[in-house]
Parts: structure tokens; sequence; C-alpha cells
């Protein structure tokens, strides 16, 4: 297998520069000769392990907005297909729209998790360049959410829940996605998911971005990974749109309420899934543990109510985003 290289975040770089120091350190130790010499340090470097610690603890716990986002769109952070390799019993993907088109931006398929049966649905991200072109980075066309669309019709007809993963920095934006009802497949993603009887879990796992998030993202209970995001436009097009100059990305990320904590207040979000330090990239196989207990809990919730009240949970959850009141200013 070849191994690819990970481009790493500058905030990060002093701490990997220290713990690839502290080990280069650790091998001089085990190979010495001199024990005197090794017990001397062996404490020492214990020490230096556990205040590293503590820095990644802080340092992760402190990350902006915008770095939250970076970190989320490293390459090696896991994908739906990985969550889905990882998380269920057995499973099997299953293509098309029956239209003509299978969009390789999002992932969908039928699978058993815990011994329940669910239909799972998702953005599907590249792990390189070449798989990132196959996948068109994520954004997916009229084509993937016409195809999401047919799975959540079978879920609903023989009574299988649905999860979605989303982890998309849009849906394509291009001419011919236009042409071929970009809105308009959205649109009737919107509208359908709201209407069916079947439990539905959605969990940001990555960066959701506008409309392309949306389209897979009305559910009974909305979950999002702690470092993920999930935003109405990207930092970079917000500050670009509003003040014409990209650099400004780090005042629009932290104007948008971007992060998991954020949303979470705002009830956008119903609940925030803990990550291991460092982001599901450092200990994949604990993130995916980490958001299976987390599913499984809320699913058993979901089938113990009646499929009237999900519905009408699901309907005001999405009716009272964005309110707010309002108070006339008293002047004393």
């Amino acid at each position: 297998m070849v191994s690819r290289k990970v481009l790493t975040l500058n905030f990060l770089k002093p701490v990997l520069e220290f713990e690839s120091r502290l080990k280069q350190l650790e091998k001089i130790l085990y190979s010495s000769t001199q024990c005197h010499f090794s017990c001397s340090i062996e404490q020492e470097i214990k020490q230096l392990q556990l205040d590293i610690n503590d820095i990644k603890n802080n340092l992760f716990n402190s990350l902006t907005p915008l770095q939250r986002l970076h970190l989320v769109r490293q390459s090696d952070r896991p994908t739906t297909l990985d969550y889905i390799a990882s998380m269920m019993d057995e499973w099997v993907e299953l293509h098309g729209d029956r239209g003509g088109n299978n969009d390789a931006a999002i992932v969908t398929g039928i699978g058993s998790l815990n011994s329940k049966t669910v239909i799972f649905i998702g953005h599907q991200r590249g792990k390189d360049t070449n798989d990132n072109v196959i996948r068109n980075f994520g954004m997916a066309s009229p084509g993937g959410y016409r195809k999401s669309l047919r799975l959540m019709k079978h879920a609903n007809r023989f009574n299988f829940p649905i999860l979605t993963f989303i982890d998309t920095p849009g849906a394509w934006a291009g001419i011919e996605a236009e042409e071929l009802g970009q809105g308009e497949a959205i649109a009737v993603n919107l509208k359908e998911m709201f209407s069916f009887d079947v439990p539905i879990v959605c969990t940001v796992i990555g960066e959701g971005g506008s409309g392309g998030a949306l389209g897979i993202g009305v559910g009974d209970v909305v979950l999002m990974l702690e470092y993920a995001v999930y935003t109405v436009a990207t930092p970079e097009a917000c500050a670009a749109i509003l003040w014409k100059d990209s650099t400004k990305s780090p005042i629009a990320a932290e104007s948008l309420k971007i992060t998991s904590s954020d949303l979470k207040l705002l009830g956008i979000i119903d609940d925030i899934v803990k990550e291991p330090v460092g982001g599901s990239q450092s200990n994949p196989k604990q993130a995916f543990n980490f958001l299976k207990k987390k599913i499984i809990l809320k699913l058993n919730f979901l089938l113990s109510l009646s499929s009237e009240k999900r519905k009408k949970m699901r309907y005001h959850k999405f009716r009272k985003i964005g309110q707010f009141y309002e108070s006339p200013l008293t002047l004393s």
C-alpha cells in the first residue's frame, strides 16, 4: 500500500515536532548501554509525555472555527465508508438513481447496525487527488440526491431506519448540475424527508456545507462530531461575498457560528459526539466506537416513539431554527 503524505496544519507543527524529538530520545534511551544514564532520564521522558498530552488537550479545546474547518478537511480524516465499514455488522452498497446516473460523491446502501436493518446514505470524499476527482471532492450532483431519495423511499416502504452522514463543502455548483435540476433535487429531498414515517438520524462527520448538506440533513436527531463544522457557506465564500476579500475568512468563520458547540446552543443540532484528541483521524477506531454508541442510543429512543410523534418532532425541530425574540429598548 502506498502511504499518502498528509499536509500538516500550521498550528500542529510545533507539537508534532516536539513529539518526534521525544520519540528519538526514547530510541536513544532504550538502545543505550549506560543503564545509570537511562534510568536518570526515564522519569523525565514520562513527564514530558504527560506534558505534551496536556498541551494537545489545551490546543484542541481552544481551536478557532477556521482551524476546525482545516482540521476536518484533512485527507486522513475518516469518510462515510470508513464509518460504515467499522460500525455495521454487515453491509452492502447500492448504486444508481434509476435515471441513468450513479453519483460517486454520495454512497448509499443497506446494512445491519446492532442487529437492526438500516439504510445508510452519506457524502464520500476522496483520500487522494485521483480519488477526489472520481468523488468530485464530495460535492454531489442532482443524480446523487435522487439516488439518496430512492434509497430513503425504499427505507420508508420496508420500515428501515435511515442514517445519513454529512461531509461536503456543498452541492456541485457546475452549469451541468444546474441544467439537471440541482435546486429541485435538493428541494424534493427536503420535502420528502419531512414526510417519512421511519426514524432518521443525521450526523455531520466533517464539513457540512450549505444546501449540499441539507439535501440529506433533515432528521429526527441531528448529531455532529466535536470538531466538525456546519455552515450556510464556507468562510472563504462568505468573506468573498461580504468583503470581496477571502483573507477575511477567519472573521467570517467566527461570525457564521459553524462549530458544534455554537450550533448546539442555537438548537441547530441535537447532540455533540466526542472525538479523540486530535480529531477522528488521530484514533479512527475510538471515533467509530463513540459514534456507534451514540447512534444506537438515539435510534433506540426514536424507535420507542410512534411515527406520528416522530414526524411532529421533526417538523417542530426545523421550524424553530432561526427563531429569535425582540424586546423594546427601554431608556431609564
